[in-house]
């Protein structure tokens, strides 16, 4: 372990926003996959699991996948924060799509597809890094390197639109069909939040458009239901078909969030809770880096 990689564990404001909303909303009500996977998440970020690598340290970049052979990132960068509130915003959206798709498909099924997501989002985010890198000539796209959950929250939200009936999805105020929500707040948070990684989130779409719209979403229904002897219930012919009713307590608004309560300020923000997401910066080798990606 490098000099200075051993993190001091303090509670700052976006743990603590956190773990009041999941106090108002109920710890109760957010399925166990969904809150073991958040709780392991503040964990790693608090320090108080300890790890002997700093986030940076397994940041996932085309370069330091393809060409250093670190296939660590692929799992490892998936679950590290740039800050207290880039965690606060994920986890929110992640307790959102997580009460609808483990509720629905059960906890160990939903564990199984996250581990699925994880790694197909990160093969898509290599995969665009090297063919941008070379259709662009930019190979700073390969230096990208990028940590967060959203990609997986991504995909989770083009899943989780699949599974609900279509209807009328409100982005900035502006009205349009559920199905473009997810690519409408990919280009906004690209636009508003500077070092968000485009790439990780259009990383995540892929993945979860290549698990709704194409068969290989039933070979991982079947590899799943091998693993777990549980079926991947979609109850409709083409996979995916409305829920029979909500997954939300009627004390919840459509985000998620408790009337009166902090983070409800942003239920109506059109960013679904997404909020700033994966962060990025560029760089040569540890040691010269370019720094923050604006």
């Amino acid at each position: 372990m490098r000099p200075g990689n051993r993190r001091q564990p303090r509670l700052e404001l976006g743990v603590i926003l956190l773990l009041s909303e999941m106090f108002n909303m109920g710890f109760g009500t957010i399925p166990r996959v969904t809150l073991f996977t958040i709780l392991g998440q503040v964990l790693l970020y608090l320090g108080v699991i300890n790890v002997p690598w700093s986030k940076w340290d397994v940041c996932i970049s085309g370069d330091a996948v393809l060409r250093s052979k670190d296939y660590r990132r692929f799992i490892l960068s998936t679950f590290e924060h740039g800050d207290d509130m880039h965690l606060y915003y994920n986890m929110i959206s992640f307790i959102i799509k997580g009460r609808t798709l483990e509720n629905r498909y059960g906890s160990s099924n939903f564990a199984v597809l996250l581990a699925f997501l994880v790694v197909i989002t990160n093969s898509f985010y290599i995969a665009l890094a090297k063919i941008g890198s070379e259709f662009l000539e930019d190979y700073s796209m390969m230096r990208s390197c990028a940590i967060g959950f959203s990609g997986v929250l991504f995909a989770l939200k083009v899943i989780t639109t699949a599974e609900t009936a279509p209807g009328t999805a409100y982005i900035m105020g502006l009205p349009m069909p559920s199905k473009y929500a997810a690519w409408a707040e990919l280009l906004i948070i690209h636009l508003m939040v500077p070092n968000a990684s485009f790439m990780g989130h259009l990383a995540g779409i892929l993945a979860g458009c290549l698990y709704t719209s194409t068969f290989i979403g039933k070979v991982i229904d079947s590899i799943i239901s091998n693993i777990t002897g549980w079926p991947m219930f979609h109850e409709h012919q083409s996979r995916f078909t409305p829920p029979s009713s909500s997954s939300y307590s009627n004390n919840y608004d459509s985000q998620g969030f408790r009337a009166g309560a902090y983070g409800s300020q942003f239920g109506n923000s059109g960013f679904n809770g997404f909020g700033p997401n994966i962060f990025q910066r560029t760089y040569t080798t540890r040691e010269q880096e370019y720094g923050w990606r604006y």
